[in-house]
C-alpha cells in the first residue's frame, strides 16, 4: 500500500470542518469562535513552517542542523513547562527547575530508543532523531508540568501539616515523602489511562499515521508499544526529577519550609 498524499482539495475539507465549528459556535453562543479560528491559523502556519524547515534539515549529514532544532525545541519546552502554574517558584529556580526535568526525561528516552531498537546510522540522523525527539519532549513536558503544579499546589495549602511534621522531627526528605509521590501520580495519571486504553477504546496517533502511510498493522503496533515505552520512562524521569527537586527548592538543610522561595506575589498572599 502507498502512502496517502493529501492534495489542497483535502485541506480545504479540513479548513471547512473549522469553519463548521466556529459557525456552530457563534449559534450555541459559546464565543470559542474567533479562539477557533485564530489557533487553527496557527496551527496552519506553524506546521507548515516546520515542515518547511524540517525537508532542508532532513537534507543535511552533519549533527548540527539536528542539535539546532532540539535546541530550539528544548528551549520551547523549558519555558511551557514552566509556564503553566498558578504558584511558582522565583522566575529563575522555577524554570530551571522544568527545563532539567522536561530535558533531561526526553534525552534519556530518546537516547535509549535511538541506540538500541531503532539504531539510525548515524544515530543522529535528522529523519529519526528530530521526530521521536518532538514525540518525547511534548509528553515530558506535560508530565513535569503537572508534577511541578500538584506539588506546588499541595505545598501551599497543606503548610500547617508539613510544619508539623518538620516540628516533630521529620527530615525534609520525610516530611515531603507524600506529597512528592502523589505528585508524581498525578502527572502519570494521563499517560497511564492512554496505555489502559490503546488498542482496543482508541487506536493511538502513532499507530494511525503509520498504518495510513502503508506499514502493516501488526509492525505498526510494534512501534506504538516501544514509542509508548519510551514515553512512560521519560515521564517517569521528569515527573521524578521536578518533583524531588521542588521539594529540594522548598526546604533547606535545617529542616524548614521556605515558602517565601515562591514568586513574591504568590507568596504573600500564602503566607498572610
Amino acid at each position: 500500500m502507498s502512502p496517502i498524499i493529501l492534495t489542497t482539495h483535502d485541506l480545504l475539507v479540513a479548513a471547512l470542518l473549522i469553519v463548521a465549528g466556529a459557525v456552530l459556535s457563534r449559534l450555541l453562543a459559546l464565543d470559542l469562535q474567533r479562539l477557533l479560528l485564530v489557533s487553527a491559523a496557527r496551527m496552519a502556519t506553524q506546521l507548515a513552517l516546520v515542515g518547511s524547515i524540517l525537508l532542508s534539515v532532513f537534507r543535511q549529514t552533519s549533527v548540527w542542523p539536528t542539535l539546532g532544532v532540539l535546541g530550539v525545541m528544548f528551549m520551547a519546552a523549558a519555558y511551557e513547562a514552566g509556564a503553566r502554574q498558578q504558584t511558582r517558584l522565583t522566575p529563575g529556580w522555577h524554570f530551571a527547575i522544568g527545563g532539567i526535568a522536561t530535558v533531561t526525561g526526553t534525552v534519556m528516552a530518546a537516547l535509549i530508543g535511538l541506540l538500541t531498537a531503532l539504531q539510525p546510522h548515524p544515530w543522529y540522523v535528522a529523519r529519526t532523531a528530530i521526530p521521536l525527539t518532538g514525540l518525547l519532549l511534548g509528553n515530558v513536558m506535560n508530565a513535569t508540568s503537572l508534577s511541578m503544579n500538584t506539588l506546588l499546589s499541595t505545598i501551599t495549602r497543606e503548610r500547617q501539616a508539613i510544619e508539623a511534621r518538620l516540628i516533630l522531627g521529620a527530615t525534609r526528605a520525610r516530611a515531603m515523602n507524600g506529597l512528592i509521590r502523589q505528585a508524581i501520580r498525578s502527572a502519570l495519571l494521563p499517560t497511564l489511562n492512554q496505555m489502559a486504553a490503546a488498542g482496543i477504546i482508541t487506536m493511538p496517533g502513532i499507530m494511525t499515521g503509520q498504518i495510513l502511510a502503508g506499514m502493516s498493522p501488526l509492525d505498526a503496533s510494534k512501534y506504538q508499544i516501544l514509542l509508548m515505552s519510551l514515553i512512560v520512562s521519560g515521564n517517569m524521569t521528569g515527573a521524578t526529577l521536578a518533583a524531588g527537586l521542588t521539594a529540594w527548592r522548598l526546604t533547606d538543610s535545617r529542616a524548614r519550609l521556605r515558602l517565601e522561595r515562591l514568586q513574591s506575589s504568590i507568596s504573600k498572599i500564602k503566607l498572610s
